[in-house]
C-alpha cells in the first residue's frame, strides 16, 4: 500500500450529511463530500491486512485495497478503472449501498472501517469532472441479439456486459423510463436521477437499445422475445409487496410503499402532479409499518412532504446497539441503525403487530397494535407470541406498509409454459441463471428475491456469463 501506516496516523472522517434544519425542505442528495486531500488521506488508511476481508464481503467482488491504493496515489483514471471491472456502476453503488465492506474491513474490528462507500462514489465524481469515463463502444459485434426485461441494477448489470462482448442488446422497460428501482424506488435524496440519466447516456451511446413504455406480457409477448431473439434475459425484479391482511385494510388511506415513493419521484422528475387526497402525507399522521430501509424512505419522503408527525413500527425486536456474541466481525452485524431520515424527526417502535384499522365517518383514524415477544421453540426457530394486555391505538391517517415484497409478479410475463419456481416463488434458474427453458435466463431479484442492489448487479454479472457462453456455444 502507499501509506501502510495510514491507519495508524489518519483517524476516519466521514462527510456527514446536510443540516436536517435545511434538507428536509428539499429532494436534493442528503450527503455531503470531502475535499480531495481528505479523500485521499481517507484512503490511505487503507492497511494491509493481508486477507482483504472488504472483498470477501463485496457481492460484486470491488478489489477495494488496490483502487484504494491507486485514488491516495491520486491516480483516478488507474482506480476508476479497477472499480469498473467488477461493477457497471460504482457511482450509484457509491451512494446507495450499505456497504457490507466496510462491516468487514480489518479496521472494523474497532469500529473505524476505511470509508469505502464514499471513496468510491468520490472517485467516479473526480473520473467524470476530469473527462476519463468516456462512452466506448465494442469494436467488433457478434451478431447475436439479445433482449433484456426490465432495467433495474440486474438488466443494466448484464446489458452493459454483453453489450461490451459485442452483442446487440435491447432492454425493455414498462415505465416511461429506464432504471426500474434505481429511478423510482429510490428517493431523489438519496440518489439524484441526474447520476442515473448520466451513465444511461453512456450505456445509449455505446450502442444499448433502450424501449420503455413497453410491459412484456402486455404490450408484447414473451413468446414474441424468444422467438426474435437469440437470447432473452428476465431481471424484471420482485414487485409482489407483502400485504396486511387485518380489519379495516381497504380503508382509504393505507397504501404500499412503492406507491408512495414511486408517486413521489414521478413529482420531482415534474411528471407528475400531487394531489392533496391521494399519496400525500402533508399535514397528516403517518404510520409507516417496516422497520427497513424502504422505511426508513418513506420515513425521510413523508417529512419532506410535511407530515404532522412520523411514527415506524417494526415487528421484529429491537436489535442491540453493538454485535451479539454470536454476530462476529467479518460477518454483517446485526445491530441498530439510524438512518439520516430517522434523523430527521420519526418515533421509533419496535416488537409491535398490528391487529386492525379503525375509522370515524369513514376516514382512517387509528391502528390497534399489540406487543409480541420472540421467542425459540424447541425445533429451534424464532416464534412470535403476542402478549395479552398490551393491545394500544396509535393515531394516523396514512399508513405505509413497507414490509417488504414475496416474489416477481406471476401474471402476464411469468405465465410461460416450463418457467419453474421455487418455494418463495421467486423464478428457479441453475448457477448461471438459466430458466431451463429455451434461451431464457432471469437474474436479480426475479429470481433471487427481494435484495440490496449489489446482489442484483452481481446476478446479472452472472446472468450475462451465462448468457455470453450460450451464445458462442455453437448450436
Amino acid at each position: 500500500m502507499g501509506d501502510p501506516g495510514g491507519f495508524i496516523t489518519v483517524p476516519r472522517k466521514e462527510a456527514g450529511y446536510r443540516p436536517a434544519r435545511e434538507r428536509i425542505f428539499d429532494f436534493g442528495e442528503v450527503e455531503q463530500t470531502l475535499n480531495e486531500k481528505d479523500r485521499m488521506l481517507q484512503a490511505s488508511r487503507c492497511m494491509d491486512c493481508g486477507i482483504p476481508f472488504c472483498h470477501w464481503a463485496c457481492p460484486v467482488g470491488s478489489v477495494i485495497p488496490e483502487w484504494q491504493d491507486a485514488l491516495y496515489r491520486n491516480n483516478i483514471t488507474e482506480a476508476y478503472n479497477i472499480l469498473r471491472s467488477t461493477n457497471s456502476f460504482p457511482e450509484i453503488t457509491g451512494r446507495v449501498c450499505p456497504a457490507p465492506c466496510e462491516k468487514s474491513c480489518v479496521l472494523s474490528i474497532n469500529e473505524e472501517p476505511v470509508t469505502i462507500r464514499e471513496n468510491e462514489c468520490a472517485t467516479v465524481e473526480q473520473a467524470f469532472e476530469a473527462g476519463i469515463i468516456k462512452a466506448s463502444p465494442p469494436e467488433v459485434r457478434s451478431g447475436k441479439r439479445v433482449a433484456i426485461v426490465g432495467s433495474g441494477p440486474a438488466g443494466l448489470s448484464a446489458a452493459d456486459i454483453l453489450n461490451r462482448k459485442g452483442h446487440y442488446v435491447t432492454v425493455f422497460e414498462k415505465n416511461d423510463a429506464a432504471g426500474g428501482l434505481l429511478r423510482y424506488g429510490i428517493p431523489d435524496f438519496k440518489l439524484n436521477k441526474r447520476i442515473l440519466d448520466r451513465r444511461l447516456e453512456i450505456f445509449t451511446a455505446e450502442g444499448i437499445e433502450f424501449k420503455t413504455g413497453i410491459a412484456v406480457g402486455r404490450d408484447v409477448d414473451i413468446q414474441e422475445l424468444l422467438a426474435n431473439f437469440d437470447a432473452v434475459l428476465i431481471a424484471a425484479g420482485a414487485e409482489h409487496p407483502r400485504d396486511l391482511k387485518t380489519e379495516g385494510r381497504e380503508l382509504d388511506g393505507i397504501y404500499f410503499a412503492m406507491d408512495f415513493l414511486t408517486r413521489q419521484n414521478r413529482v420531482v422528475a415534474g411528471l407528475d402532479k400531487h394531489d392533496e387526497n391521494f399519496l400525500l402525507a402533508k399535514g397528516k399522521k403517518v404510520l409507516v409499518i417496516g422497520g427497513g430501509d424502504t422505511g426508513s424512505d418513506c420515513v425521510g419522503t413523508a417529512i419532506r412532504q410535511q407530515a404532522a408527525s412520523v411514527t415506524q413500527i417494526e415487528i421484529l425486536p429491537r436489535p442491540p446497539v453493538t454485535r451479539s456474541d454470536n454476530n462476529p466481525w467479518p460477518y454483517w452485524p446485526d445491530i441498530l441503525r439510524t438512518s439520516s431520515s430517522h434523523e430527521e424527526g420519526c418515533e421509533r417502535r419496535w416488537g409491535l403487530t398490528t391487529k386492525r384499522f379503525m375509522e370515524d365517518n369513514g376516514k382512517l383514524k387509528q391502528a390497534e397494535v399489540m406487543q409480541v415477544r420472540w421467542e425459540r421453540s424447541e425445533n429451534g426457530k424464532m416464534e412470535m407470541r403476542e402478549l395479552p394486555g398490551t393491545t394500544e391505538l396509535i393515531e394516523t391517517e396514512m399508513v405505509l406498509l413497507a414490509m417488504g415484497f414475496l416474489h416477481p409478479v406471476h401474471d402476464g410475463l411469468l405465465a410461460l409454459k416450463g418457467l419453474e419456481f421455487d418455494q418463495r416463488g421467486n423464478i428457479k434458474t441453475d448457477k448461471m441463471k438459466f430458466t431451463g427453458v429455451e434461451k431464457l435466463f432471469a437474474a436479480g431479484d426475479a429470481e433471487r428475491g427481494a435484495s440490496l442492489v449489489v446482489h442484483a448487479i452481481e446476478s446479472g454479472k452472472i446472468a450475462a456469463s451465462g448468457i455470453n457462453e450460450f451464445l458462442i456455444k455453437p448450436h
